[in-house]
């Protein structure tokens, strides 16, 4: 992973960050509980696009990677993959 696309990733989670500090405060200031769902739901959405951005590279380096393996070594790299992807949809 590039330095840049690995900083994007961890702006994103930052971000991320900070909108789970406003939840917080949205539950000790006692918000109205739909502006509540509503920011969860927002929150959802940034892990669930953030994460689709690093299965997209994750997926760039298994392939990098096994570009010159034997037929094996792809097929184990390809199994290691399937598990992330399988874990990252049932997040999902």
């Amino acid at each position: 992973m590039t330095d840049n696309v690995q900083q994007k990733i961890i702006i994103r989670f930052r971000r991320i960050e900070g909108q789970i500090r406003g939840l917080e405060k949205l539950l000790e200031n006692d918000a109205p509980r739909m502006e509540v769902l509503t920011q969860v739901s927002a929150v959802t959405q940034a892990v669930k696009s953030a994460g689709a951005e690093v299965i997209k590279l994750y997926l760039e380096q298994c392939l990098l990677e096994t570009a010159c393996k034997s037929d094996e070594e792809r097929s184990l790299k390809m199994k290691e993959f399937q598990s992330a992807l399988t874990r990252y949809i049932n997040m999902a």
